[in-house]
């Protein structure tokens, strides 16, 4: 345990951005998810509206992420390659729908 006030300030800052960065986390994959089952969903039955919904969930995906990564949670390559693939899910099933 720590023996100093300094030390003991370290833990207690070190837990609350514990915390923040698994709350990011933890937004960002239910974003990912959502979005990933909007997708699934549109590839089954495509529709205008369908396609309006999965891009909602793209962009609230999207904001999140690079909220994630302004504050130094995810890394600059992690959250681009989050994007990326998720921008990949929605090419590859707009291209078999066409």
């Amino acid at each position: 345990m720590a023996n100093n006030k300094s030390a003991i300030k370290r833990i207690q800052i070190a837990e609350r951005n514990r915390l923040r960065n698994k709350a990011y986390k933890s937004a960002v994959r239910t974003l990912i998810k959502k979005y990933n089952n909007a997708v699934k969903s549109y590839a089954v039955e495509p529709s205008p509206e369908k396609m309006v919904e999965v891009r909602q969930m793209m962009s609230a995906a999207y904001s999140q992420i690079d909220k994630a990564v302004k504050r130094k949670v995810l890394h600059r390559n992690n959250g681009a390659r989050k994007k990326a693939r998720l921008a990949k899910a929605l090419k590859q099933v707009t291209a078999t729908a066409s």
